[in-house]
């Protein structure tokens, strides 16, 4: 079938099929029942937070400017959320599941179809079809994209055989441990445009009585919006900001109704942005939020059981807001670049993303 073709269909499906009408299976019927298609997603109301058996791990992998997040249920259950910029066309993500003896991604989250987000989706299908336990299942805004790299994932999806879900808040991820549940947040049930980053998968993680957000590149629209209808359930105790924090997210409004008491940013050192912005850090600094950032603390995971955190990274670095916000390269900043910027892709240059 024709990509665009196949795109349509989807983002007709969503339209007109409702919350769970709307999801779409590349090797199969859409909204066709099957009792071990597990990995179907649930309406949010189905499932109640408990106590959780063992612990979670959440891997902020260190792709430079975009983003890749590996998380581990006590039962090894796997959820990977995006997975790094087109250049590195999935290696670093592969190297980095591989070194941590991950052999099944049970969900394949693509927040949109950005290539700093889905630029190592092919790859990975690929990688883990062909070489080790294969994919569970792919979820996916239902908002397309002209990019060759979305093209790409596509037909990998396809080739594959791997169901592809169109997800909406409300949703719910079918993980099988007791205790961990994963509520989607954004996009917006129903149609609601055409616009990438509004249309961004934001998700929710509680594990016992700890709570996980992360919202892809939601911006302040979308950000005002999930407030207004989530109110004080989208509070989490560890932030993973948007748009590798740039000021367009993470506004005050939201940080008020999230509350959060860590935070993550990933982007390069060096970003050609400027990610993350003075704004977002300063913000955070007020709000005396822990912070990490891949630009200078590496790969950064967080540990829970449902009651404490437990956080290591691969670098030693300030969490200190204030002080990241000194550690920022600026222009003319050649010798302090030279001394922190020791993680790859910082001299990348400023390409558009295809």
């Amino acid at each position: 079938m024709n990509r665009k073709i196949l795109i349509l269909a989807v983002v007709g499906i969503l339209v007109t099929g409702g919350c769970l009408g709307g999801e779409i299976s590349m090797g199969g019927e859409s909204g066709v029942e099957d009792d071990n298609q597990s990995t179907e997603p649930t309406p949010a109301d189905e499932s109640v937070a408990g106590a959780v058996d063992g612990e979670v791990q959440f891997h902020h992998i260190d792709v430079g400017q975009g983003d890749a997040t590996l998380i581990v249920t006590p039962s090894g259950e796997t959820i990977l959320i995006d997975t790094g910029d087109w250049r590195q066309d999935g290696q670093h993500v592969i190297s980095y599941m591989e070194s941590h003896d991950i052999d099944r991604i049970d969900h394949l989250v693509g927040t949109h179809p950005h290539a700093d987000h889905i630029g190592g989706h092919a790859a990975v299908i690929a990688h883990f079809e062909d070489e080790l336990d294969g994919i569970g299942a792919v979820y996916d805004s239902g908002v397309a994209h002209t990019s060759q790299t979305y093209e790409n994932y596509l037909d990998a999806v396809e080739a594959y055989d791997v169901e592809l879900f169109i997800t909406e808040e409300g949703d719910q991820l079918p993980i099988e441990d007791d205790g961990v549940i994963a509520t989607v947040h954004n996009p917006p049930a129903g149609d609601s445009g055409t616009d990438l980053h509004y249309n961004s998968i934001a998700l929710a993680i509680s594990v016992g009585e700890i709570t996980y957000l992360t919202t892809g590149d939601t911006e302040a629209d979308a950000e005002d919006r999930m407030v207004s209808e989530w109110g004080d359930e989208i509070e989490a105790d560890i932030y993973h900001a948007g748009h590798h924090g740039s000021s367009t997210s993470s506004s005050e409004p939201f940080m008020n109704a999230v509350q959060p008491d860590f935070a993550i940013i990933s982007s390069g050192f060096e970003s050609q942005y400027g990610h993350p912005h003075d704004e977002v850090l300063e913000l955070f600094a007020e709000m005396d939020i822990e912070t990490y950032w891949t630009g200078i603390h590496g790969d950064i995971v967080f540990t829970t059981d449902g009651t404490s955190i437990d956080v290591t990274s691969t670098d030693d670095a300030t969490t200190d807001p204030a002080e990241i916000l000194e550690l920022k390269p600026r222009d003319d900043d050649s010798e302090r670049i030279g001394a922190i910027g020791h993680h790859f892709d910082i001299s990348t240059p400023a390409l558009a993303y295809p």
